[in-house]
Order: structure tokens, then sequence, then C-alpha cells
């Protein structure tokens, strides 16, 4: 028999806890049970008025912006809209079924304003990473960079073999970062006529070079012309 969804009646009182409905595999789970905003408060006290109306609780924005990030939300706008409706957002921001949602115009003004001037995203980020040092999540002693591949603007029909000098007068001078880049080139790979190579020295190659062993391959050097402005 085809069923049909009943209690069409409201309720009188709701039984409903917001943490039986997040998988214990999710992600702000994970972050929920190492992130700490110990000290938060103090350290925006004293920019904000002892009078008046209570502020948004910054404790509250912080977490939404965690939010924000971790899932790619870039608009305030839309952060908003997705921690009204989703179950996870808000109990990860502490925010009951009936607690309102703050407006997107307060994070603008509070980014701009006290956040900013205070460095209190720098100090989530100092205390974040305390905490990840203490549970040997990061160890303080190295760090990655997260980097695109980037085709190099260079055009190899117009360049100069690397053993000759580049006249850079006949065009404009070469921006300071373009400067100091061949510098270093040239420091890490130096040019064949300064290695060690058995095209330089034909009669030690025959006593370091096994027997009918490929002699090494010679890589010449090619400086392109081509320059960007940096």
């Amino acid at each position: 028999m085809m069923g049909r969804q009943g209690n069409e009646q409201d309720k009188l009182f709701y039984s409903f806890n917001l943490d039986d409905h997040v998988p214990r595999t999710h992600l702000l789970r994970g972050i929920d049970r190492y992130f700490e905003l110990d000290g938060l408060r103090e350290h925006l006290a004293p920019h904000y008025s002892h009078t008046g109306r209570p502020s948004i609780d910054p404790e509250l924005m912080i977490r939404m912006l965690i939010v924000g990030y971790c899932f790619g939300i870039r608009s305030e706008r839309r952060l908003c809209e997705e921690v009204h409706l989703n179950l996870a957002y808000r109990w990860f921001c502490r925010l009951g079924l009936e607690e309102a949602v703050p407006n997107h115009s307060t994070f603008s003004k509070n980014r701009h304003g006290r956040f900013r001037d205070c460095g209190a995203l720098r100090h989530v980020f100092e205390s974040v990473r305390r905490r990840c040092m203490r549970e040997g999540l990061v160890e303080g002693e190295g760090f990655a960079v997260d980097a695109s591949v980037v085709k190099a603007d260079a055009n190899r029909a117009r360049g100069v073999p690397g053993s000759e000098a580049i006249d850079w007068h006949q065009e404009d001078v070469p921006s300071r970062a373009v400067q100091e880049y061949l510098s270093a080139l040239e420091q890490e790979n130096p040019t064949p006529s300064t290695t060690w190579s058995p095209l330089h020295y034909p009669n030690e190659s025959r006593s370091l070079i096994p027997p009918h062993a490929t002699p090494p391959r010679r890589v010449d050097l090619h400086s392109s012309l081509t320059r960007q402005t940096i």
C-alpha cells in the first residue's frame, strides 16, 4: 500500500540534537578536535566598546571564516546562506537551530576594521600552529609552498647560446628580478666551458671513462632574449 507522509499538525515539543546529525568522519569534526580560540576575546577586548549593545561573537565569525576557507566559499553572502542551511556548519559554529546567522556585511566591517587593526587573524593562525605542534602534526622545521607550473614566456628562436655574452643594452634594461634570476641561474648552471667534459680533455677521458661506456652528453645552454617586466 502506498504510504503518505503524516503528522501535518505542528508539534509542541521537538527533540533535536545537532551532534547526532553530523557524521563522525566529517572534516569539521577533525578540525574542531584541535581548533581552539583561547584568548581571542581577550585579544580583541581593547577594540570593543564597554557600552552599547553586545556585538556579534567574534569566535562565531572566525569559525564561519574557517568553514568558508575549508569548503572554498569565497563569497561572504553565500557563506552566511550555507551556514544557515547546513547542519554541520551550524554545529561547528556553535549555532542552534533557532539562532540567527550574522549578516554578511558584518564580516566586511570587521575584516577591514578591528580584525585588521589588532591582527586577529594572525593571532588565530599562531594559536592553531602552536596547537598543531603540540599534537605532533607540525614540526616547525620546514615549510611547503603550493605552486603552479607556468609556461615560460621565452622564444627559442630569439636567443643566443649560453656561452656568449648578452648585450642587454640593445633593448631596455631588464628589471632587478630578472637580473637576480639570471645571476642565480648562472651560479647553479655554469656554462659547459667551465665544467669538465671529455670533449675538453680527450687524454684524461680515456682513463676516467670505462671501456665501451657512452661519453656524457653535452648540454649547451641557450639564453632567451624574451623578457617580461616584473
